[in-house]
């Protein structure tokens, strides 16, 4: 079986990495379709065609980090393409991430994020990889954490790491980028397009690129406790109440086994840092009952909660959405992760790789009349209830340049 030699060269690998196919070239076994109109795909001489009018075709799997190799071939003017780590019906270039195939001899007007191998809307590709309509082209996909890396024809177009992306209005308009895993499939966009000899290997995952721990079990590293609700102390008076919350923190936050686990009684847990713009990824689990919340910029809240709403609206709100999209937590008992960002004054939140907050306009709760401070802490909240953390990492956006 061919090795993905020319995508593991690009990206400085050189162990051939072991693919399975994931089509039989017989029948449509692993893949299914999440839209009840447009015309089925079906199978054509060992091929998988998306006809005329077809819609999407998602492997029933899921996958995070892996190398895809596959062959397609298009008539002339065709549109299609591969999404990846797309979540089930999701749109794959803003939910996830959609890797552009075209006819580029036919539209020459396209841009460099728009050609045929360009990851669509966010990275240009290199041009003149692709072959004309009607002949076979192979394309090789490497995701590896924020790494994105696209072979077509044996010619590298696209070695790109998605955390440089700092563009603002395309993080608001396709947050689906920062997805961890999801669905590959193909989109159907009014022509026809055949896949054929399609394998994956699935690669171990990479640590986050980019983000730094706050799970430093030693030195409590990164946290304090919270002080008490006083406005005005002296400094003196600051440094001893800030003492005493430390000890208060250090007796009912605890880290045990890699979890960060906190007793039900004392105090909020505190970032020692401020923060601005951030993407945030936390796990957290919480019994039956179980209340709790994450403050961004010291404002309440991303909610938790074993509530039938479900959790990671920012719950405080009054004059925008406060509630998800949807429902995606795991039942009480059971690990969820958070990822979090923050933008200007912006929300975007997944859950469990579903999007449930998208661009939301996050309030400052202490004071309506003013905006969303610039910076601020971020805190843990509690109810009162027992509740577990776990890879707690943080990755800070620089602000746009004037």
């Amino acid at each position: 079986m061919r090795c993905f030699v020319a995508l593991l060269i690009c990206v400085g690998i050189s162990v051939c990495q072991s693919p399975k196919p994931i089509f039989d070239g017989r029948s449509l076994t692993g893949w299914r379709s999440p839209d009840k109109s447009g015309q089925p795909y079906f199978v054509e001489d060992g091929a998988l065609v998306c006809p005329p009018g077809g819609a999407r075709l998602f492997t029933e799997e899921t996958y995070a980090d892996f190398a895809l190799q596959l062959e397609f071939k298009m008539q002339s003017g065709g549109n299609n393409g591969i999404a990846i780590r797309t979540p089930w019906g999701g749109h794959a270039s803003t939910e996830g991430i959609e890797i552009q195939l075209l006819d580029d001899d036919a539209h020459k007007n396209a841009g460099p994020t728009e050609i045929c191998g360009a990851v669509y809307g966010i990275v240009g590709a290199k041009r003149g990889a692709s072959k004309p309509a009607g002949q076979w082209n192979r394309i090789e996909i490497r995701a590896q954490g924020r790494r994105i890396a696209v072979v077509l024809n044996d010619k590298p177009i696209v070695d790109a790491n998605l955390n440089e992306v700092a563009n603002r209005r395309l993080l608001a308009e396709r947050p689906g980028f920062l997805q961890e895993r999801g669905h590959i499939g193909f989109l159907g966009h009014g022509s026809r397009t055949e896949f054929r000899n399609i394998h994956i290997a699935q690669l171990p995952p990479s640590p986050p690129d980019g983000f730094v721990s706050l799970m430093n079990e030693r030195h409590w590293q990164g946290w304090i406790g919270r002080l008490p609700d006083i406005e005005a102390m002296s400094p003196a008076d600051r440094a001893k109440a800030q003492t005493e919350a430390d000890a208060v923190m250090r007796e009912n936050w605890k880290f045990v086994d890699g979890e960060l686990r906190y007793t039900g009684k004392g105090r909020n847990l505190v970032s020692a840092k401020e923060y601005r713009d951030f993407e945030l990824v936390i796990d957290w689990k919480i019994s039956t009952g179980g209340d709790s919340g994450i403050y961004l910029r010291g404002s309440p809240q991303i909610q938790i909660w074993d509530n039938p709403v479900g959790s990671g609206g920012p719950f405080n709100n009054a004059k925008n959405p406060n509630n998800p999209s949807k429902k995606a937590d795991n039942p009480p008992g059971e690990w969820n992760r958070f990822r979090i960002l923050l933008i200007d004054d912006r929300v975007t939140v997944f859950l469990n790789d579903q999007l449930i907050v998208k661009n939301v306009q996050f309030e400052n709760y202490w004071d309506k009349e003013k905006p969303l401070p610039e910076s601020g802490r971020i805190e843990l909240q509690h109810h009162g209830n027992p509740l577990t953390f776990r890879n707690i990492a943080i990755r800070e956006i620089a602000p746009t340049k004037p």
